[in-house]
């Protein structure tokens, strides 16, 4: 199958690329840099230039492919609900190219969203929130919207994915906490997070390429929830930085922008995912990578 890649350069996008090769797929990679040109062909992928902000080099590259994975969004967070809007459009984009056909279209989205019942699990089949509460949801909405008018679609649901060097909303943590000379964690620091190993998830996509139901929901979790405590703790040893709980009302002025995740308890299940695909993660949990953190100069 010629699959195109959005985000074919990225962390998760540069993981899925190789599983894609490795299983025999041909991918044509969306790259906006003859950096990202070099990366692609150097992986094995034919380089497609172009962006999320160029519809056209959108329905190009789905035009050209027999499937789509959707992984590119913008993560800079002081326009994240701009970001997730105009993810909406490169969704909306991406299956009018694809609409009448049977070629799949894979969009991402984030478990957080179908965290509707305090304390319980994420469910693929579960209520979700809209995007008027969690921005993040637009995605969904797009593709629901695409999928009625006749597209293959399916969703992938990311957790905090990570291996050594990225983890998701923990990356940017480590960045606040070297910054403020000090680890923190909200209240009591029971809230979770779910987490996959990029690898594993980059597994998920593939087989959520080759045999996807259409307008089905699938969790790339491998952890249901890590304690943020837990997650602070580990950093404060790796880094050597002392580890703090701090009041709910004082995370907004310690977190800016992460305030809004830092004390959300977002458990997610993945246990339909793994029964209807065979999915079983393999890779290292969120705290064992943690422990062996690639720590960057100060």
């Amino acid at each position: 199958m010629r699959v195109f890649v959005t985000g074919a350069t990225g962390f998760i996008g540069s993981a899925v690329v190789r599983e894609l090769l490795a299983a025999g797929h041909q991918v044509l990679g969306l790259t906006r840099s003859e950096q990202g040109v070099a990366a692609l062909a150097a992986a094995g992928a034919e380089p497609h230039r172009g962006s999320i902000a160029d519809r056209d080099s959108l329905t190009s590259g789905a035009a050209r492919s027999d499937g789509v994975i959707h992984l590119a969004f913008n993560h800079d967070f002081s326009t994240f609900a701009q970001n997730c809007e105009d993810d909406r459009r490169v969704v909306e984009a991406l299956g009018a190219a694809l609409a009448g056909s049977d070629r799949p279209l894979i969009v991402t989205s984030g478990t957080a969203i179908g965290n509707t019942v305090p304390a319980e699990p994420a469910r693929e089949d579960g209520p979700t929130v809209s995007s008027s509460v969690v921005p993040r949801a637009a995605s969904e909405e797009a593709a629901a919207a695409a999928a009625a008018a006749g597209a293959n679609v399916s969703v992938v649901r990311l957790p905090q994915v990570h291996d050594t060097r990225k983890q998701g909303l923990v990356t940017p943590a480590i960045e606040i906490a070297r910054e403020k000379g000090v680890f923190a964690y909200v209240g009591e620091g029971d809230n979770r997070w779910p987490a996959a190993h990029v690898l594993d998830v980059a597994r998920l996509y593939r087989l959520v390429l080759e045999r996807a139901e259409p307008n089905a929901r699938y969790h790339a979790v491998a952890e249901e929830g890590v304690p943020t405590r837990e997650i602070a703790e580990t950093i404060g040893r790796r880094l050597g930085l002392p580890v703090a709980s701090i009041a709910p009302e004082e995370a907004g002025a310690h977190f800016g922008w992460l305030a809004h995740f830092a004390a959300r308890d977002l458990p997610a299940s993945s246990e339909w995912t793994r029964a209807q695909l065979g999915w079983q993660p393999t890779g290292p949990g969120l705290i064992a990578d943690l422990e062996r953190l690639e720590v960057p100069a100060a």
